[in-house]
């Protein structure tokens, strides 16, 4: 089933009209994130730039589906759901877990034929080849509080919310089951560039974990070092929507 520019579904999200778009650019959410993190990109990017948050299950609107908590399952049903837009030059964009389930669906569209991103930028991850011993899906609810305190992405109006963090902490669990048990098939790269984006102080990240990202793409690697931790964009958004911008308008060139 072919999905209309445009149109809205349980994945795929649209904030602002771009149906007369040159280019696509697909976002990825973090751990416990959701699609509308990425509303200020759609408003800078329309109506030029047909932009795309994707939605996973367990959160917001989707709150009553079972999050998935496997990868390569929630990479296999994304690549599903975006190879059934109309094909337009794409940019995939995610953030955290996003830059890993950016990398695994760009590997799965690539194989299907259907909708292949040009350029993966993966921005506060280091490379799927990468192995770290994580285990805060297993922390019980305060220490899994602890963790998002540490690395200071979530709205600290949401900690003085027993209701609302109750709410979120199901979804979060979730996707922190699915990013800490993945493991990268040994020697998966991608034909499409990976530009990656780290903050110099991430604790999930160092500079070699970044640079990692190289062995994973047949094409051409960028990496940019943004001042900052874990959440660095949410402080440098004019720069991370330029790195955005020149990967696009390069698409529109060619």
């Amino acid at each position: 089933m072919r999905i209309d520019d445009g149109a809205t579904t349980g994945w795929i999200r649209r904030f602002h009209d771009a149906t007369g778009s040159t280019a696509r650019l697909v976002c990825f959410p973090y751990a416990g994130g959701s699609a509308s993190f990425f509303h200020p990109v759609s408003a800078r990017f329309s109506p030029g730039t047909d932009v795309v948050a994707l939605q996973y299950p367990g959160r917001q609107d989707r709150r009553r589906e079972a999050c998935v908590e496997d990868i390569g399952e929630l990479a296999d049903q994304l690549a599903e759901a975006l190879a059934a837009l109309s094909a337009k030059p794409t940019v995939f964009f995610g953030h955290s877990m996003g830059a890993v389930l950016a990398f695994e669906t760009a590997y799965r569209l690539e194989r299907a034929g259907a909708n292949a991103p040009a350029t993966v930028v993966a921005s506060g991850r280091r490379a799927p080849s990468t192995r770290r011993d994580e285990r805060v899906h297993e922390r019980d609810d305060q220490g899994l509080i602890a963790e998002l305190r540490r690395l200071d992405g979530t709205d600290s109006a949401v900690f003085g919310h027993e209701e609302l963090l109750q709410l979120a902490l199901p979804a979060i669990r979730g996707d922190y089951t699915a990013i800490e048990t993945y493991r990268c098939e040994p020697g998966r790269r991608i034909a499409a560039p990976i530009a990656v984006l780290t903050g110099e102080d991430d604790p999930k990240t160092t500079r070699p974990e970044a640079e990692a990202w190289r062995e994973h793409t047949s094409g051409t690697f960028t990496l940019r070092v943004f001042p900052g931790g874990h959440f660095f964009l949410a402080d440098h958004q004019a720069g991370v929507d330029a790195e955005l911008a020149g990967h696009l308008d390069a698409l529109r060139v060619s």
